[in-house]
């Protein structure tokens, strides 16, 4: 039974639902979210360093993730109050790579008993017994997870690439076209492959101005824009 409770959600699922309590009152997921796209990490503990900067620099970001419909959520293994008092120390006294004074405004989970780690598969007893290690679910406005990411306790996210994800993730969804390899916003995308061989002919035949083909396989096209 807990190892059932324990498995990580895998990507096409659905999010496990919850209802806790964060530094921004009673979250219920996925109802207090519908129509957004939710980007949910954890980190191992408060007063961290590592999870320090990373708490500034998501903060610092915020606007823009809002900007994208996205809603950030976080998540440790401590209390509401432990909480305050950490993102009350970092708004009054870090100053890290310019920024400072920051104010962290969305909500962070405290996940006292576990229950919404382990719903998650946030807790691995081979890095720790008792914090969850950084992860990341990215997940879509129908509450189905499009992305995974995980981090060891001694290394700190990207968030410019969580960031980019879900760019890439988006435009995948509305224009029906995938991303290469180190594709940044802007650059061109792959339009998916043919499905039959007089297809494929016929897209090699007519590629020209609206896109190009390196192979019958591989055809790309300009970044449609939002």
């Amino acid at each position: 039974m807990e190892e059932q409770a324990c498995r990580l959600p895998l990507i096409g699922e659905k999010a496990p639902s919850f209802v806790a309590e964060t530094t921004q009152g009673t979250v219920r997921f996925p109802d207090d979210y519908k129509g957004k796209w939710v980007v949910f990490f954890s980190h191992p503990a408060d007063f961290t360093p590592v999870c320090t900067t990373e708490f500034m620099t998501f903060a610092s970001m915020a606007d823009q993730f809002k900007k994208l419909n996205t809603e950030l959520l976080g998540l440790s293994i401590d209390s509401t109050f432990s909480h305050i008092a950490w993102l009350r120390t970092i708004k009054e006294k870090i100053d890290y790579k310019g920024m400072k004074n920051v104010e962290v405004m969305f909500p962070v989970i405290s996940d006292l008993t576990m229950e919404v780690s382990k719903r998650f598969g946030m807790l691995q007893p081979s890095a720790s017994t008792t914090q969850a290690v950084r992860a990341v679910f990215i997940i879509d406005p129908k509450a189905v997870i499009r992305a995974i990411l995980y981090y060891p306790l001694s290394n700190g996210r990207n968030m410019d690439e969580v960031k980019r994800l879900l760019i890439a993730m988006q435009h995948s969804d509305e224009h029906k076209i995938a991303t290469p390899a180190n594709w940044q916003p802007g650059d061109d995308v792959i339009i998916p492959p043919p499905g039959s061989c007089g297809s494929a002919k016929e897209r090699v035949e007519k590629a020209g101005s609206d896109y190009r083909c390196l192979d019958w396989f591989l055809c790309l096209k300009k970044c449609p824009h939002k």
